[in-house]
């Protein structure tokens, strides 16, 4: 995180087919509603039970944790440190709990985390260290949230990307996990003649590597939600849920962080924007998506906006 082709308009048609929304189509109800931890950092920084209750409150009954965690390989936490002074906060992972401490309180809160994001690294060196968190907190899905840039400079280097994911998904199914990629902006631009996100698709096992769409990413970056579920079912198990203030694509192929920033600002809550919501979460279910987060990374009032995305979800 199918080997059908892949089903790709031209960036225009796709973008316009997507923000014309359906009110006639009506998903049926989510249950469980997730939310990607990333969204509310801070909070949970301060106050860690405090913030899962919260969001239990709200609804919630899952959540999507992010890394890097205690047991993550050095060169991650070293990373890590490097970038929080930027984001105005260093909390992660388990945010200075046990894992049997977190599973404790996602329980006291009827809240499970079926999956969780780590790196490359972690995963290449540390996918049994994984395993035995999973089985103490109760995930089982172990999403890369991105592809390193060195790594994705040409259409040869997607296809060895390709390989090692077919190599961490046997790793990650070894220690009763799976694994699973998170989709930016890039890679769904044409490369070389073939679309990236195609050649992960084709050349990894069905049986290895599942994918977790982000919706967002997914139109800022030219390609259609709804045509990607639909062309490779089982593939996707997770989504990505946000919306879009007005229709926008990246400004060149989303391969770098100052394109991701110039669409920061038009990320929204679920049902305050011009996304079609409701076709893209219908086919999703349809297609086999198992797991529905929502996300708006490090969000303003959280309290606010993650209710305003659940309550809209919940009437959808």
């Amino acid at each position: 995180m199918d080997r059908r082709q892949f089903v790709l308009s031209s960036a225009a048609a796709t973008a316009a087919g997507l923000l014309r929304v359906d009110l006639t189509r009506r998903a049926a109800p989510i249950n469980p509603i997730g939310v990607q931890l990333f969204s509310v950092p801070k909070l949970l920084e301060r106050d860690f039970r405090g913030g899962i209750a919260m969001l239990s409150q709200m609804g919630y009954r899952e959540v999507e944790l992010y890394g890097p965690f205690s047991f993550s390989a050095p060169e991650a936490i070293k990373g890590w440190a490097a970038v929080t002074p930027q984001l105005g906060f260093s909390g992660s992972g388990f945010f200075g709990l046990s894992a049997s401490q977190v599973r404790s309180i996602l329980d006291e809160n009827q809240i499970k985390a079926p999956s969780v994001h780590t790196d490359l690294a972690t995963m290449q060196t540390g996918m049994d260290r994984l395993g035995e968190a999973g089985r103490t907190v109760g995930f089982t899905y172990v999403g890369l949230p991105a592809i390193p840039d060195a790594l994705r400079t040409n259409l040869d280097a997607y296809k060895k990307m390709a390989d090692e994911m077919n190599r961490l998904g046997e790793s990650a199914q070894k220690n009763g996990l799976k694994f699973a990629y998170h989709n930016h902006g890039y890679g769904l631009q044409p490369m070389e003649g073939q679309i990236p996100l195609h050649v992960l698709l084709e050349r990894t096992d069905p049986n290895l590597v599942f994918f977790e769409m982000d919706i967002y990413w997914t139109v800022a970056g030219g390609a259609n939600p709804v045509e990607l579920l639909k062309a490779h079912p089982g593939r996707y198990q997770m989504l990505h849920v946000k919306d879009m203030k007005e229709k926008r694509q990246f400004s060149g192929d989303g391969g770098n962080s100052s394109q991701w920033i110039e669409l920061f600002p038009y990320m929204t809550t679920a049902g305050d924007g011009v996304m079609d919501l409701r076709s893209i979460i219908s086919q999703a279910q349809a297609s086999g998506v198992k797991h529905f987060f929502v996300e708006q990374d490090m969000v303003a009032n959280p309290d606010i906006a993650l209710k305003r995305s659940i309550d809209y979800l919940k009437r959808m």
